[in-house]
């Protein structure tokens, strides 16, 4: 009888050690936010600092990071880090943001890990704001991948990705799920076939890559708290999108010169005109291969 008891004390200390330790780490949520798949924005004139409808865009994208976090909070979230990941780096007014919580807000590029710079297996869930959809989309608003003006195609074992694809991979190699993204239609959709049960909430209707039909920002952010809430709640339904090894990465380029350049470099096989292929160790390494290729120039300063 008492070491039956010694053994309940026992498996209640550890228990409630296991229950404290968890209390400790809290409850951390990634937030990745792009500006295209915004409420609202639907051409150039949302989408860079000379463009005279920026600052306002600035501001619906703010306010819908803001209604995740809040959503995610009321689901039990603790901490946060914040990758500002549209253009520059430098589009979220980061004075709005709360400070009665743990909030990291990456800014500017280049970055080893691009969008999804500050990931690791701390986190409990990963949510992507305003995204896009991919390259090969033809009726997505604003549909690229990494780069409208550089690329046509970037693939991961043969298969097309978005940027909601690369970087869900990557937080897949920390064992981290995406449980939620917004945007468009048609990156919802994508992402919904690609990732599983996500949640997803399509803020505009895509009409064609410079137009789509919008709700307004304050619609799209009560959406957006209102599904994070449930995303974060269900994050142990959601599974990492992990790739199958060996890896394999091809980029297709709209320019020759950069497929000629490349394909100099040893690990670099050059596969037609336009497209180089590239055998990354995991997905680590093949971010830091796209941010080289989309940000290098040899004339950079300082």
């Amino acid at each position: 009888m008492r070491i039956s008891l010694r053994i309940s004390l026992a498996a209640i200390a550890l228990i409630a050690g296991a229950a404290s330790l968890h209390a400790q780490r809290g409850l951390k949520v990634y937030i990745s936010a792009d500006m295209e798949g915004i409420t609202g924005v639907a051409s150039v004139d949302q989408l860079g600092p000379a463009n005279f409808e920026y600052q306002q865009a600035r501001q619906w994208m703010t306010g819908e990071v803001l209604a995740a976090i809040q959503g995610a909070r009321e689901a039990g979230a603790t901490e946060f880090v914040i990758s500002d990941s549209h253009g520059n780096g430098e589009s979220l007014l980061i004075d709005r943001f709360p400070n009665d919580i743990p909030i990291t807000i990456v800014r500017s590029f280049p970055r080893p890990l691009g969008m999804m710079e500050g990931i690791d297996s701390s986190f409990a869930a990963v949510i992507f704001i305003g995204y896009h959809a991919s390259t090969s989309s033809t009726t997505g608003v604003r549909a690229h991948t990494m780069s409208s003006a550089l690329l046509t195609r970037i693939a991961i074992n043969g298969t097309s990705m978005s940027e909601a694809g690369v970087n869900a991979a990557i937080a897949a190699e920390y064992g981290v799920p995406v449980v939620m993204i917004t945007g468009d239609d048609q990156i919802v959709a994508e992402s919904k076939q690609r990732f599983g049960p996500i949640e997803g909430v399509a803020v505009k209707r895509a009409i064609g890559f410079h137009s789509a039909a919008t709700m307004t920002p304050e619609a799209g952010q009560a959406l957006i708290r209102q599904h994070a809430k449930v995303a974060v709640g269900r994050r142990a339904e959601m599974r990492p999108y992990r790739m199958a090894r060996p890896l394999s990465l091809e980029v297709s380029f709209k320019n020759y010169r950069p497929v000629e350049l490349l394909g100099y470099l040893s690990n670099v096989q050059r596969i037609d005109s336009h497209t180089v292929r590239y055998a990354p160790r995991d997905m680590l390494d093949l971010s830091k291969f796209l941010e080289f290729i989309t940000n290098y120039d040899a004339t950079l300063t300082p």
